[in-house]
């Protein structure tokens, strides 16, 4: 990549999480042993005169054991906690209801600090526990795990996956959005739909943030569009530092933009950059969104009003079965704290992940039923599994397509309102190459 520059010296800054997510931090950090006995039905030989003594005694739930590769006291644990929290409701949710017949939830936490020397041995210690699946909000653990996964046969399902491990197509599935359709998509969609987009030259964009590998790709990607199509866009730089909170560079080597990718947590760029007399209209994703509660707190809508972003569920403010669905069940276990948990931003929203992960559960007891106690039914099931809701597929697998999500929407911050809304009806179709 030409013209992304890293200006300070490399440091991988993990604390942005690499994709989406925040929240406050669950206090939970217990982990329990995972019950994987399953006792058949007894039965009673019935004479056919007789009548039965006593009731058949039914056959044990099976235990589907999901190993939660996470981080509860690393620079993550932030942002990752209401990723972990939504998964343990959601459990609760499931298990209390018996919505899949036949089959409870546990999970097994391992804290990988969000160290990368950690990917390996929480994979093992996870392992040990028989776990069914993994899920993960550690990026850099797709790719550590990848070829252990393949032969062992245990599917992982990652808030976000690098790339390179999920090509060619293995045990490793992404449940969030691509990092780089995510800048096509968005882009695309600003070109022929943003009333503020040039009409007689080529809008200037670039952008700037934390060396991590979300913005590094969002950046690249970027780039490769401007290069795609320079009858729209003229690539301006793509600036990544170290974990610095002054941007002055930065903010002037994108003064003359149309629009700026800022930061993942953008306050202190938002502030320098506005208070420098530049107005670009920002563009960002689901990064931004969830540090909702830093732009309320930092008084910043101001600086942010017209931020477009590309998002990959529905927002708080809006219905539809599964947003409805988050609501009720953040209402019916956290009642007091529900409307704080809402001003965090995206968050707890990734109940969406987890939504898809038992839904594959449920195709794979549907076809093999349910009392099966490895990883490899669920990997079967993935592998032909499509999502739909409100009358859309709203995602898919297949044996060659490991990211899930087929559709985003676009959405704007206002500050009048002080909050996001939906810029079009409907969902706008994932933008694969630039």
């Amino acid at each position: 990549m030409t013209r992304i520059l890293i200006m300070k010296g490399i440091f991988l800054l993990v604390v942005t999480l690499l994709m989406f997510p925040l929240l406050i931090a669950c206090d939970d950090d217990e982990t329990k042993d995972p019950t994987t006995t399953v006792t058949p039905a007894s039965t009673t030989t019935v004479e056919p005169t007789t009548e039965p003594t006593s009731e058949p005694t039914p056959a044990e739930d099976v235990v589907i054991t999901i190993g939660n590769l996470t981080d509860k006291t690393g620079p993550g644990a932030n942002a990752i906690a209401p990723i972990d929290l939504a998964l343990e409701d959601l459990v609760e949710y499931y298990n209390e209801r018996k919505i899949i017949p036949g089959i409870q939830f546990e999970t097994v936490i391992y804290d990988s600090q969000m160290n990368p020397a950690n990917d390996i041995p929480g994979y093992e210690w996870l392992k040990e526990r028989e776990v069914d699946l993994i899920y993960t909000s550690v990026t850099s653990a797709t790719l550590a795990t990848r070829t252990r996964a393949n032969e062992d046969q245990i599917p992982i399902f990652a808030a976000a996956a690098l790339p390179e491990s999920l090509d060619p197509p293995g045990y490793v599935f992404s449940l969030g959005t691509p990092i780089t359709t995510d800048a096509y998509t968005l882009m695309k969609w600003i070109a022929e739909n943003d009333p503020d987009f040039p009409k007689d030259r080529p809008a200037r964009i670039g952008g700037a943030d934390w060396t991590s590998d979300y913005p590094l790709l969002f950046l690249e990607a970027m780039e490769e569009y401007c290069d795609a199509h320079p009858e729209q866009f003229e690539f301006a730089g793509g600036y990544l530092t170290n974990f610095s909170f002054t941007w002055g560079p930065e903010v002037e080597a994108l003064k003359d933009c149309d629009y700026v990718y800022p930061p993942t947590i953008l306050n202190s760029f938002a502030d320098e950059y506005r208070a420098a007399g530049y107005d670009a209209k920002f563009a960002g994703s689901d990064v931004h969104d969830a540090f909702m509660k830093m732009i309320d707190d930092g008084e910043m809508w101001d600086e942010i009003d017209g931020m477009l972003l590309v998002r990959g569920a529905k927002w708080w403010n809006e219905t539809g079965t599964l947003i409805d669905l988050t609501k009720e069940i953040l209402y019916e276990k956290h009642p007091d704290e529900a409307e704080e948990i809402m001003g965090e931003g995206l968050g707890y929203i990734d109940i969406n992940f987890f939504y898809q992960i038992f839904s594959i559960i449920a195709k794979a007891a549907n076809e093999v039923g349910p009392e099966y106690d490895d990883g490899q039914a669920i990997y079967n099931a993935a592998q032909s599994w499509s999502g739909e809701i409100d009358g859309v597929e709203r995602w898919s697998y297949s044996p060659t397509k490991r990211t899930s999500l087929n559709y985003y929407a676009i959405y704007e911050a206002r500050e009048a309102e002080r909050d996001l809304f939906r810029m079009h009806e409907g969902w706008v179709p994932m933008v694969y190459t630039p």
